[in-house]
């Protein structure tokens, strides 16, 4: 049985850091292409970074290149995101994903606010 399970999140101030990680299970990770997504109150949910299974290229959406860093750790199984100067905007449920899995993790509030 796969699980996707997340840690991280909580409420920081506008410009601080937060760093979410994601422990896989039940599916071989590295061989598997991982994203981040979230959702915040009332939009729908957005990528926010995808990190490929064998190369390690990443890709960002164009609001947190910059200030988010996706990696990950195979011998681990974990999935992390670094996620730096935050913005009020930022605010949202943070979730992994394996998409060609159609895996996902349960999700972690961030809630940036002053």
């Amino acid at each position: 049985q796969w699980q996707l399970v997340e840690a991280g999140g909580g409420r920081v101030q506008p410009g601080g850091s937060l760093r979410h990680s994601c422990a896989a299970s039940g599916l071989t990770f590295r061989n598997f292409g991982m994203r981040w997504y979230r959702q915040a109150p009332g939009k729908d949910r957005e990528l926010v970074a995808h990190i490929y299974s064998s190369s390690n290229k990443t890709v960002y959406t164009k609001s947190t290149e910059g200030r988010f860093t996706i990696s990950r750790d195979n011998a681990k199984n974990t999935l992390y995101l670094q996620a730096n100067n935050l913005k009020p905007e930022d605010t949202a449920v943070y979730y992994c994903s394996a998409p060609n899995k159609n895996y996902w993790g349960q999700g972690t509030q961030v809630t940036v606010s002053s």
